[in-house]
């Protein structure tokens, strides 16, 4: 069984940084790709950031130059670094964990964005 553990959310003004993490533990196969998906109150879930076992990285367009998706591979633990944080940008980040052995989310970690 994989577990996903989130940190890292809070409470920021607008233009400020947050660093997410994502720890993985249980059976996890090497090829993978982990990523960050977000819902906003009343939106649906939206993919923020995906990276592959290899590192190669893909960005929603809403969030391109201001976030870095990254991951430690020996550590099974992924990264979001958000900068220049906007109002629009709140919402519970999720992790996300594909594998040939399934799928699996986080609980979940709160970001505010005040304005």
């Amino acid at each position: 069984q994989v577990q996903l553990v989130e940190s890292g959310g809070g409470l920021v003004q607008a233009g400020g940084s947050l660093r997410l993490s994502c720890a993985a533990s249980g059976v996890i196969f090497s090829i993978n790709v982990m990523g960050w998906y977000r819902q906003a109150p009343g939106k649906q879930r939206e993919l923020v950031a995906a990276i592959t076992w290899l590192g190669t990285t893909n960005y929603a367009d809403s969030v391109k130059g201001r976030f870095t998706i990254s991951r430690d591979n020996a550590k099974n633990t992924m990264y979001l670094q958000m900068n220049s944080l906007k109002p629009e940008d709140t919402g519970v980040y999720y992790c996300t964990l594909s594998t040939r052995g399934g799928d699996y989310w986080g609980q979940g970690t709160q970001v505010t964005v005040s304005s």
